[in-house]
């Protein structure tokens, strides 16, 4: 018979609450211990090194991944491995981070006296500070919980909760420490829309040289329509004798002639461009001009250099293309 509503409600409530009781607990355990391990990080001119088996294991993959993407160079090691061959990754120059809620995972055990020969430092992350882990640990942070939200206890649920949240706590402590920027995450993730957003800058992706549509102030209407369908951004700008960019026309001041019934031929675009226009500068981030661009409602920009003189243009559509919206 399948539980009802009320009863699987109920149960996944109880194991939230567990869990979330297991994340309180720590608050009191980022205390010197949490400094110590900190601190070994920071001096490591290597690696940090993290190793776990099982449900522990997979926990220091995140933890591991976590540290590199956040200045802080780290890799996983598969203990079972470690005692095959793969013990030749760690360096002295290296700390090694160990995950085991016993504190006697075998594999771990194993490989305990090679890294202390080695002088690496070696950080434990453990639910058992009397553990033969913890004590042959150089600082060893205590994730124990209370219980486990498996009503067995056999399936580590709070436990390996508690250590994937003990190990941000390092990584964000470390990220601050370092003065970790989110450019330079950017930088390890430049295939993201992050990446892109935070690395892709106007003169990336703007239209330059013969493709940036411009028309000069003594142009006609009937020029600026041209220039503006042959270059397909929806406007174009009107510069002086100097390229100093001094106006826009678009779609929306075509229909405003339109609608004035101005002969297209004679009239001027200076009578009928939008003065000024939006613009920004070639160094700017990409999604700033997305920004501009949705705050003034608007589909294009003008891209112009510190003394106005235009040098790119860019629309909505590049910004598509290049994955910032």
């Amino acid at each position: 018979m399948q539980p009802g509503i009320a009863e699987l409600r109920k149960t996944g409530l109880s194991v939230i609450g567990i869990e979330a009781d297991a994340i309180r607990a720590l608050a009191s355990r980022v205390d010197e211990s949490f400094v110590a391990a900190c601190n070994h990080m920071l001096a490591c001119s290597g690696r940090i090194v993290v190793t776990g088996m099982g449900k522990s294991g997979h926990i220091g993959s995140k933890i591991g991944a976590t540290l590199a993407s956040t200045g802080s160079p780290a890799f996983f090691v598969h203990p079972g491995e470690a005692s095959h061959g793969d013990l030749g990754m760690i360096t002295p120059a290296d700390v090694v981070l160990a995950l085991s809620n016993s504190g006697e995972t075998k594999e771990i055990i194993t490989i305990l006296p090679l890294i202390k020969r080695m002088g690496a430092p070696l950080i434990s992350m453990t639910g058992k500070p009397d553990s033969t882990l913890a004590r042959a640990a150089d600082v060893n942070l205590d994730v124990s919980v209370a219980q486990e939200a498996c009503p067995l206890d056999l399936a580590p649920t709070a436990s390996t909760t508690a250590a994937l949240v003990m190990g941000d706590a390092v990584a964000i402590a470390l990220l601050e420490a370092r003065g970790f920027t989110a450019e330079d995450f950017a930088l390890s993730h430049p295939g993201g829309s992050l990446g892109r957003r935070l690395l892709l800058h106007v003169r990336d992706i703007m239209h330059k040289d013969a493709a940036i549509p411009a028309v000069g102030m003594d142009a006609p209407v009937r020029d600026a329509l041209i220039e503006m369908t042959a270059k397909g951004l929806g406007m174009t700008a009107v510069v002086d004798a100097e390229a100093r960019a001094v106006g826009v026309f678009t779609d929306g001041d075509l229909r405003r002639c339109l609608d004035r019934d101005l002969n297209l031929r004679s009239a001027r675009v200076t009578e009928v461009m939008t003065p000024g226009g939006q613009r920004i500068a070639p160094d700017r981030l990409a999604a700033e001009a997305l920004n501009l661009m949705e705050e003034k409602k608007i589909n294009a920009l003008l891209v112009v250099d510190e003394e106005q003189r235009l040098c790119g243009a860019l629309n909505m559509h590049d910004l598509l293309r290049a994955g910032v919206v």
